[in-house]
């Protein structure tokens, strides 16, 4: 059987009974801002696993075994973490690009800027000539962090965790 139509997602109702449930366990304030920059933002598992505390909010000094941070308005996803970015790098490609193609109007202005450089007695160094190699790193996305549950939350997280490692660097695994 074919899938088709929208995916399946929690009422109001079952999503209160999911963050009730969360408060029962180990860990509520960071399963809970787990659930909510799922639901809020949308994001995916190897996106939330990929998140640095950098991506959600700027830390201020250390002082005095505490650490102040101040939470961002708009999570910049960056474009790595993305699915089309294969983040986890796990089917690296050996393929390597041997032939370059060039349009006529673009090898012939290449060929006269040759010549130019020529007649002026200036050094040739073919990789001055490579033309730029654009990669594919997949869409980046900013997503408004404006909802009050999920600014909670992810603040609540943030604040245990820099209470037990105030020494943390911003580029650390948010979670």
């Amino acid at each position: 059987m074919s899938k088709t139509g929208q995916a399946r997602v929690l009422t109001p109702e079952q999503f209160a009974h999911l963050l009730g449930a969360i408060q029962k366990h180990r860990y509520p304030e960071k399963n809970t801002a787990l659930v909510q920059i799922s639901f809020k933002l949308g994001l995916r598992v190897q996106e939330i696993a990929l998140l640095q505390i950098k991506d959600v909010a700027e830390l201020g000094p250390e002082s005095s075994g505490q650490r102040s941070f101040k939470l961002k308005e708009i999570l910049a996803l960056p474009a790595a973490y993305t699915k089309a970015a294969d983040a986890l790098k796990r089917s690296k490609s050996t393929y390597q690009r041997r032939r370059i193609s060039f349009s006529v109007h673009d090898f012939n202005q290449l060929i006269q800027r040759i010549e130019t450089m020529v007649k002026a007695g200036a050094e040739i160094k073919p990789e001055d000539f490579y033309p730029e190699v654009k990669k594919h790193r997949g869409k980046s996305r900013d997503l408004p962090m404006n909802d009050v549950a999920l600014r909670t939350a992810i603040e609540n997280h943030l604040a245990i965790r820099l209470a037990a490692h105030p020494s943390v660097k911003k580029t650390a695994p948010y979670f």
